[in-house]
Formats: structure tokens, sequence, C-alpha cells
């Protein structure tokens, strides 16, 4: 699916008719995040963070150390591919491309290339459980991947109040449910792994505060989750910081955002 930010039309979040709450959070902590990283997913894992960004002949896979922002390991995508969305899967990472139709996979610990995979459509977002890859591609549509033959399995159709959910970009799988960052949208979606109903919403509106936006921040895009510590990170591509958040225990009804809102700073060209 090829988009045009500026003429995408953006949907309304939550849709009209939706009965899924909708939450707020608090900020724990403040992180220093590279303003030059086009960020395409993020992933928490043994106390450091990887991060995937985009961009031709700017895209990288990171090691990331969290506390200072500093780049601790690094290694360039090959430039004719916009890189995209990461997970890892044991010993491995993965890593999609936009619009090459092709993945790769790296030694966690070497950044070694490994082997590449291929995949129809575009490539945006990708996390695990135990047993699965899940794989977005700016569709309503997840892809389920068997991630030791990296061939799909199935397909899950996110819905809320029998509205197609579209544009599902980062992805995180956190506590059974599967986080999704809505394309030029302040909204984070928690989606049923099992039916792709929308359980909840998470408004991050503000979150980026305005003094931070004047070196031409982009969109909101990079969830990540550490399970052992129930820490949730977010952040936005050319973001300068990472935010440690509290999703907000009390709900209210949703509010429709109108059409044409967006995230803090301007759309990017893609996902």
């Amino acid at each position: 699916m090829s988009l045009d930010a500026q003429t995408h039309q953006v949907q309304r979040l939550p849709p009209v008719g939706s009965t899924a709450p909708v939450a707020g959070y608090t900020v724990t902590k403040v992180y220093p995040h590279d303003p030059r990283a086009f960020t395409q997913g993020i992933e928490y894992r043994d106390g450091v963070l990887y991060e995937g960004t985009g961009l031709n002949g700017q895209s990288t896979l990171r090691k990331v150390e969290l506390a200072t922002g500093k780049v601790l390991q690094q290694v360039a995508v090959p430039p004719e591919h916009f890189g995209e969305g990461i997970t890892s899967w044991g010993d491995t990472i993965l890593q999609l491309t936009w619009q090459s139709q092709l993945g790769f996979i790296y030694d966690r610990s070497t950044f070694k290339q490994l082997r590449t995979f291929r995949y129809t459509g575009e490539g945006w977002g990708l996390t695990h459980n135990t047993t699965d890859v899940i794989m977005s591609d700016g569709s309503a549509s997840l892809r389920v991947i068997d991630p030791k033959t990296m061939m799909e399995k199935r397909r899950l159709l996110v819905t809320d109040a029998g509205i197609i959910i579209r544009d599902l970009n980062e992805l995180e799988w956190v506590n059974g449910e599967i986080y999704a960052n809505v394309w030029q949208t302040n909204f984070i979606a928690r989606i049923s792994p099992a039916s792709g109903k929308v359980l909840g919403w998470i408004d991050l509106t503000g979150l980026l505060p305005a003094s931070d936006q004047r070196g031409g921040v982009d969109v909101l895009n990079g969830i990540a989750y550490d399970a052992a510590g129930r820490r949730l990170f977010v952040t936005g591509k050319l973001w300068p910081k990472l935010f440690e958040i509290t999703v907000s225990r009390q709900t209210h009804p949703p509010t429709p955002t109108p059409p044409g809102r967006s995230s803090s700073g301007s759309p990017s060209p893609r996902s």
C-alpha cells in the first residue's frame, strides 16, 4: 500500500460507535533519543534497546543504551532498501523493508546478516509472542507468520465497532495483547490476537512537548515493552526523546479525533 502523507485521509479515532475504553498516560521517565533516527521499530531486551530506522541510504539496525541514547552497535541496511520494523526471535533480530518485499535476519549479538526472507506487499511493523511473528503492512490486516519458515499462516483483520482500523504500523506484544501505532495519529490500539477486535485505545496526545518539536519531528512511532520490569516505552520518528509511560487505569468514553489530526510534527511520506 503506497501512501502519500499529503493526500492520505487520516481516519477518525476512535471510530464512531466505538465502546472500547480510551486510556491516558503518565510519563514516568524521559530518555535521550537520537533526533536523526527515523524510527520504524523498537524492542527492549536484556537491558538494551534495539531500534530499526528507515529512509533509503540511512536505514539501520541499532543497539542503544537506554539511559543515554548512545548507539552501542549499528549495521547499515543496503542503501537501495528502506528499513522498517524489527523484532527479536531467539538469538536473532528480524527487520522488514518497506517496498522491497525483503526481510533481513541478523545474529542478535554480532548483527551479522544470517539470511533473508521474502513476503508480498509492503512491510511496516513486527512483533512476536511465544509461537509466532506478527507483521503489519499498513492495512487493517496483521499477518501471523511461522518464525521457522517465515511463511504466512493466517491474517487477522483489526476492527472496532465493526469498522476496520487501517494504517497499522509499529507493533509490540504486551501482556497477551498486540499494541499498534496507527500511522499519523496519537493513538495506540490494543488488539486481541484471537479476534482482531480493538480492546481499548491509548491516547498519547501531547506526549512530545512543543519545545522539542522545533527540529522538524515526525509522527509517533515506536513501542517497546520490558516484560520483566513492566515498563512501556514509546517514541517517534526524529524525536529527541523516548518516554517511559504508565497507562492510566481510569478510562473515559471515546471522543473521536477529527480527521486530519495527527501526532506531533509533519507526517512522514510513508509508514
